[in-house]
């Protein structure tokens, strides 16, 4: 039964390109949806992700990284001599704005970091060199920005919040939802975002190797009661939760996700349905000749699988072309291997469960059909 499924798919080539094509689309539109949700939560989360810390100490009401609360700077101090933590540094995140040469302004959001550990950025440095951060007045900023921020070059000095700075190296793709991060010097941060010396407004903090990071972090919330306190986890929990939740991002996208499977799975049931009904006189002929519907069970499984095999691969080859081909600093599709894995396995359960549904005409088919 299995050849004489695979004989029955390339006997009729055009209905077989029609099935894939609706498996083909199905695995695109999905995939589209779902990579571009995954990569708004992504950049939701980039500097959790890069910043090299394994807890975060934050200030109250917290729920992403965002500028606003502060936190004494004896925080990283008292930090610092918490058992099971290797090393904590005190983190500026502040909005502020850039002067272009035509005298208007863009955001950038500036993260201090202390130099030369570089706990919390830059990553991703694509022109000059991030230890230029470690030079007087110097800036790291983004690379797709440069544009907007009037055409600016290593070695450019803007105005930013007041303060003349060089640009000594650039990063790509650190464009969150707000204005693009721009880093420097954990001073030279505090004097622009006009951050009193005794105050910050993050603590990154490291682990002792062999340490579990939830009982340090239970310790640190002992000794800094002040502050809450994330484990690297938590806080990517805590983000993208703020983002599903308090922003309309999460409708918006998330919903066009779910609508997009339904689409998918939609198309993939109305085509192979069609399939089978395009197929009908075959059938019968099977169970004229002895066939059970036991064997047409099995015919239209092994059609089923090949159906969604054959069309994972062209779609997500299709769209893998699609990702690179759009793909810029301000939007990527995320499209990692277990969102390819989890694809070929829907698509296997829907192609699966069409034929389930196509069985119920093919139980009433009656072999005498063929004689008519």
């Amino acid at each position: 039964m299995a050849i004489a499924a695979l004989r029955m798919m390339f006997h009729g080539k055009l209905k077989m390109i029609g099935t894939l094509f609706g498996v083909v689309f199905a695995v695109i539109l999905s995939n589209q949806q779902a990579g571009t949700f995954l990569g708004l939560m992504q950049k939701s989360t980039m500097l959790i992700d890069n910043a090299g810390a394994d807890i975060w100490l934050a200030p109250q009401g917290t729920m992403q990284v965002q500028a606003g609360g502060i936190l004494p700077i004896t925080a990283a101090a008292r930090a610092r001599v918490t058992p099971g933590v290797q090393w904590s540094e005190p983190l500026i995140f502040a909005g502020a704005t850039v002067k272009r040469p035509d005298g208007g302004t863009e955001g950038v959001s500036v993260i201090g970091v202390k130099w030369p550990a570089g706990k919390g950025g830059p990553w991703n440095v694509v022109s000059g060199d991030k230890n230029a951060l470690g030079d007087p007045d110097t800036m790291v900023f983004e690379d797709s920005q440069r544009d907007k921020y009037g055409g600016m070059n290593l070695g450019s000095v803007r105005e930013v919040n007041g303060r003349a700075v060089r640009a000594g190296a650039f990063t790509w793709g650190l464009v969150p939802f707000g204005p693009s991060y721009a880093f420097a010097e954990y001073d030279l941060a505090r004097l622009i975002s006009r951050t009193d010396s005794d105050r910050t407004h993050f603590v990154l903090v490291g682990v002792e190797p062999g340490k579990d990071p939830k009982q340090v972090a239970e310790a640190l919330r002992a000794q800094v009661p002040e502050a809450v306190v994330y484990t690297k986890a938590e806080f990517k929990r805590s983000s993208i939760m703020f983002v599903l939740t308090r922003t309309a991002i999460g409708i918006t996208f998330g919903t066009a996700t779910l609508f997009g499977l339904i689409v998918g799975f939609v198309i993939v049931s109305l085509t192979m349905f069609s399939s089978v009904i395009d197929n009908l006189r075959e059938f019968g002929t099977l169970k004229a000749i002895g066939g059970t519907t036991g064997d047409i069970a099995v015919l239209l499984l092994v059609q089923s699988v090949m159906y969604a095999s054959m069309g994972s691969v062209l779609g997500l080859a299709v769209v893998s072309l699609m990702a690179n081909g759009i793909r810029s600093a301000q939007m990527a599709l995320n499209l990692s291997a277990p969102l390819f894995g989890a694809t070929v396995i829907l698509m296997l359960l829907l192609c699966i469960f069409a034929s389930t549904l196509s069985m119920l005409r093919i139980r009433k088919l009656e072999p005498a059909m063929v004689f008519r």
